[in-house]
């Protein structure tokens, strides 16, 4: 006579060894999708997309689920993470950063009006190592500097558009995570809407200079990035012609930025939080 249950428990045991060589093999969700709902569901799109509001009063209600995005950032090992391709590392990066600079605001939210309420020199943070990443404690700058733009790390300054830092005139923090499969396009989307946004980088006739974002500053401001040679490009003057469309309205305007024959200026930046307007 056949032995039916041990049979039964037999296959039970194979189906759930299947199951988790199967999840084993899926490894880690490079589409970021919980990360994607938290965004979808608290920022807030204005000026016709060009910037990002975040409704951190609302953000804070769903502390436990940005918790539970961040544990998962924080079980990839530093050996998983070599094995990935530079897309996927990329987007992992960026998505941890901006997701650490959220509940670095919702600690203190709502008696916060600009990160660097936490401090300048105590306190720091952007240098406080509040993040556990890739099996060490990390800072936001350890992720930005030291990782992103790391030398031959990435070498594309279009992540000064993706990287949030809570502020008013800082590049708006996306709706939507940034995914390997689609992240060249999400940079590129990213860098034309920051620079179609003319409070923030714009051509003014009057002096025929372009007045543009403190990003594109100097040291310690990363102009520098846009001078390394993506794209072949080795000035500021190269990249803004790139993008002369976005950055004035007409096409003599346009090409005058094309032909590299205005002046760049920089503007003030506004450190207030970019919290929803009440």
């Amino acid at each position: 006579m056949r032995d039916e249950g041990g049979g039964l428990k037999i296959f039970v045991a194979l189906l759930a060894f299947l199951v988790a060589g199967s999840v084993a093999a899926q490894g880690f969700d490079h589409e970021h999708t919980a990360w994607t709902a938290l965004l979808k569901k608290h920022v807030l799109l204005v000026d016709g997309g060009k910037a990002s509001q975040v409704r951190y009063g609302e953000f804070q209600k769903d502390r436990a689920a940005l918790k539970n995005y961040r544990d998962s950032l924080s079980t990839v090992t530093q050996e998983e993470f070599k094995g990935w391709s530079k897309d996927q590392q990329l987007a992992f990066l960026i998505n941890a950063y901006n997701a650490a600079t959220v509940e670095k605001i919702l600690t203190r939210y709502p008696d916060i009006r600009s990160i660097w309420d936490f401090g300048k020199v105590f306190g720091n943070p952007f240098k406080d190592r509040f993040i556990r990443l890739l099996g060490k404690e990390m800072s936001l700058d350890n992720i930005e500097h030291d990782t992103i733009r790391a030398e031959g790390a990435y070498n594309d300054p279009r992540i000064h558009f993706a990287v949030n830092c809570a502020a008013i005139t800082c590049p708006m923090l996306r709706e939507e995570a940034y995914v390997p499969g689609r992240l060249d396009r999400q940079l590129e989307e990213q860098t034309t809407r920051f620079l179609s946004d003319h409070s923030r980088n714009r051509y003014n006739p009057e002096t025929r200079a372009l007045e543009v974002s403190k990003i594109f500053d100097s040291f310690p401001w990363y102009g520098g990035d846009f001078r390394r040679g993506w794209k072949g490009f080795s000035s500021l003057e190269q990249f803004f012609s790139k993008y002369a469309a976005q950055l004035a309205g007409t096409p003599d305007h346009q090409k005058l930025i094309g032909d590299r024959k205005v002046g760049i200026r920089f503007l003030e930046y506004d450190w207030g939080l970019n919290d929803v307007k009440r």
